[in-house]
């Protein structure tokens, strides 16, 4: 098991030595690039494809110096790591530096070339970029154009929702009073009919008490005429 670990510390060390050296090359490109930018654009984009390599290898010889058994052997990886991210951080430092370089040189580069006048071949480039970017910028504002087009729309039918719901809560509104009227209506006949129910009763109740009041009496005379 040691063995294979530290063959794999030993792969990965030369790993970072070999993606240190191609970035290292690449920073020097840089340093002597003259334009044009999309040259610098494409060896910029190569360092950093070998930076994130690079990083990978050390994050890895780290996790491997961590699972080391012996704590001397742990602490001399630990201690190679650290070289290894100061010596990126290096790196980096030319890195940014050569590109500061580089693109001051082509920054006068263009200016020399303006001032004399540069060739056709560059002006027709440039005219063209300006075609195309005059081109992208009004096809921006007729899409901004349409956007807004499209929001008043938006706004206007919301605004039509809004009226045909006023509406419908008016029209509610009014289907209540009216069924509100109609309550009251039968409520007021409901009461009526109760009142005269009560009067019927009553007169009911008045008749047959003078009826029986009646038969009594002719009870009375028939059975006893002398009282």
């Amino acid at each position: 098991m040691a063995t294979t670990l530290d063959g794999h510390v030993r792969i990965c060390n030369q790993e970072i030595v070999i993606f240190d050296l191609e970035v290292k090359a690449f920073i020097q490109d840089i340093r002597d690039c003259s334009g044009p930018l999309s040259t610098l654009t494409e060896l910029n984009a190569k360092v950093k494809e070998k930076f994130h390599h690079l990083r990978l290898r050390i994050q890895e010889l780290e996790q491997m110096a961590k699972e080391q058994d012996k704590e001397s052997e742990k602490q001399a990886l630990l201690q190679e790591v650290e070289n290894h991210k100061k010596q990126m951080l290096s790196n980096q430092t030319a890195w940014r530096k050569a590109n500061l370089a580089c693109k001051i040189a082509i920054d006068n580069l263009e200016k020399a070339e303006l001032l004399q006048g540069g060739d056709m071949r560059q002006r027709k480039t440039t005219k063209e970029t300006l075609a195309q970017t005059s081109s992208s910028i009004t096809e921006s504002l007729m899409g901004i154009s349409r956007m807004m087009s499209q929001q008043v729309r938006q706004s206007e039918e919301a605004m039509q929702i809004l009226a045909n719901s006023s509406r419908t809560i008016l029209d509610a509104n009014e289907e209540f009073k009216s069924m509100s009227g109609t309550i009251q209506l039968g409520r007021k006949l409901i009461t009526k009919y109760n009142r005269r129910e009560l009067t019927d009763k009553l007169l009911i109740f008045l008749a047959l008490a003078l009826f029986l009041a009646t038969v009594l009496y002719i009870l009375k005379k028939r059975l006893f005429p002398f009282l």
